[in-house]
């Protein structure tokens, strides 16, 4: 299992064409990651959110959970 690093932002990051320098993180893992944010950006503002934090927080909560129902399932299915 890997350890998640965070981007630490666009003007400290240095890469060698395959991964970032600073977090380590692959290029295509984090261009992902930002479409997927992004994504989720574009819906909120298409429907014109006022409480961004409470749609913030249930996408946190909702995503920390189905990636744990995810790994338990698989789990109990290699048994």
């Amino acid at each position: 299992m890997a350890l998640f690093k965070p981007c630490q932002g666009k003007n400290t990051c240095r890469d060698d064409g395959h991964r970032c320098l600073t977090c380590g993180r692959e290029l295509e893992e984090i261009t992902r990651l930002r479409d997927l944010i992004d994504q989720l950006a574009v819906l909120a503002i298409d429907r014109d959110y006022e409480n961004l934090e409470e749609y913030a927080s249930y996408i946190a909560r909702k995503l920390e959970k189905t990636i744990h129902y995810r790994q338990g399932k698989e789990g109990r299915g290699a048994c």
